[in-house]
């Protein structure tokens, strides 16, 4: 009877693979260079790790078919304890794995650092971006504007995403595009991304900040280059500016479910001066000693 039951299992496990294909997985479906790399070194460790898993699973089947208790053709031996062999497969085989996956990590820490550009400043677009309880502003220091719950790309531009917190502590995804970043209330910190598709792309917050977290979501709008500039004006005409000592006072209060809003003119320096307000005027890097100090001081002498 218990037999039964395990078969009856066996045969919902096919339906439940076909009902898990139609799932979006974003992280096997990258649509930029960051998220292909990440793709590529999760497949490669999956692998890996494979090579030891498959024969553990087809020799557990092995051995009790073997090893039944109906088959007396199988060797008794009640006395063996040893096998010089068998202890070097068993040591040697993970050993090599976990070298070649110890190679891997060290050279992707560094050829996957999120602070590491992926072209020269002038060829990249800048972006502050800062957590809210429960929603996402995002400032384009260049353009002069500042949107909450939507950002927007041109295609095969890098954007370097500058990231903080005016509350708890949350986390910028864009599962599609790669790297997530923590951003923290006094610290700027940053990630460098780049779509190479156009699409809208899920963004979210992937670490718990409170009742609103689960609708801390945003779009992220991979577009063609003159798409984006479209897509700047029709912000530039937005009939709402954002200043620190004002509108954006209202703006940080806590809401859920926000909706996607504009504002076509931002005070100079927004980004840094919500920064220094948890810091008392010092800015505070995430990754590199000194890098808020000069990110700040380069935005004052503008």
């Amino acid at each position: 009877m218990r037999m039964k039951k395990n078969l009856g299992w066996l045969g919902v496990l096919p339906l439940i693979a076909v009902l898990l294909s139609g799932c979006d997985a974003a992280l096997v479906d990258p649509k930029g260079l960051i998220g292909e790399q990440l793709k590529s070194l999760i497949i490669t460790a999956f692998w890996l790790m494979m090579i030891v898993v498959i024969p553990v699973i087809v020799m557990t089947v092995v051995f009790a078919w073997k090893y039944r208790h109906s088959n007396h053709a199988a060797k008794y031996l009640p006395d063996w304890a040893h096998s010089n062999k068998i202890e070097v497969v068993v040591w040697l085989v993970p050993c090599i794995i976990i070298l070649f996956l110890g190679i891997i990590t060290w050279k992707t820490s560094h050829s996957l650092d999120p602070h590491k550009p992926l072209a020269p400043a002038s060829e990249t677009m800048e972006v502050q971006v800062v957590a809210l309880d429960w929603k996402w502003l995002f400032i384009y220091p260049k353009q002069g504007i500042a949107t909450v719950n939507q950002v927007a790309m041109p295609v095969d531009v890098p954007v370097h995403f500058r990231v903080t917190s005016a509350s708890v502590m949350n986390s910028f995804f864009i599962p599609t595009l790669g790297s997530q970043i923590y951003a923290m209330a006094g610290m700027d910190n940053d990630v460098y991304l780049v779509a190479n598709e156009t699409g809208v792309f899920a963004g979210k917050s992937s670490n718990y900040s409170g009742r609103g977290f689960s609708e801390m979501t945003f779009d992220a709008l991979a577009l063609s280059k003159d798409d984006f500039e479209d897509w700047v004006d029709k912000v530039g005409q937005a009939p709402q500016t954002l200043s620190f000592k004002g509108s954006y006072q209202e703006l940080a209060e806590p809401s859920t479910d926000h909706p996607v809003e504009y504002f076509s003119d931002v005070t100079p320096n927004l980004y840094r001066n919500i920064i220094q307000s948890f810091k008392g005027g010092s800015g505070q890097s995430g990754h590199g000693e000194g890098h808020g100090e000069k990110a700040m001081s380069a935005e004052a002498a503008e």
